[in-house]
């Protein structure tokens, strides 16, 4: 089992709008960056956990805990080109961004990234380093379970 940190703009999906959704399930689209995308199509497998993180917001965060709930699969805002994720380069045949469904799992308390800063353990976190912009990074089996004590303690 692999664990994930994703940003969401929580404008465009929250938590809480997964915890709304059918089945607790969205699908994770607009994903534009090839490091991003080739960790969903190349690394993600299903029931992999997720650290659902509010991004681009007032107070930065993790928001909840979610699980990979699907294989990648092409992301259709790819081809709307209404949309605000169109690329004119992709095709039916041959696309170039894919999608992965996200199932939320619980929602503990809200842990914003300056509390994330001052914990040890999360020192090498890839979220925390000078510079990181990804919107999918890989989290360590201790990073997780740090995360998840805090959240789940309540503290």
């Amino acid at each position: 089992m692999r664990y994930w940190l994703m940003k969401s703009e929580p404008d465009e999906v929250s938590f809480d709008d997964v915890l709304a959704a059918s089945g607790q399930t969205v699908a994770w689209f607009g994903v534009r960056n090839y490091q991003a995308r080739n960790f969903m199509r190349d690394a993600m497998q299903i029931g992999d956990g997720i650290l659902f993180y509010h991004s681009s917001c007032a107070v930065p965060g993790v928001a909840g805990i979610a699980e990979v709930a699907s294989g990648a699969y092409p992301d259709a805002t790819q081809f709307d080109s209404a949309g605000k994720y169109f690329d004119p380069k992709a095709t039916r045949a041959q696309p170039r961004w894919i999608s992965v469904d996200v199932r939320a799992k619980e929602k503990g308390r809200y842990l914003p990234l300056a509390e994330m800063r001052t914990i040890a353990a999360l020192e090498d976190m890839v979220l925390l380093q000078k510079g990181s912009r990804l919107s999918i990074s890989p989290v360590t089996a201790g990073q997780w379970k740090t995360i998840l004590e805090r959240i789940r303690r309540g503290d």
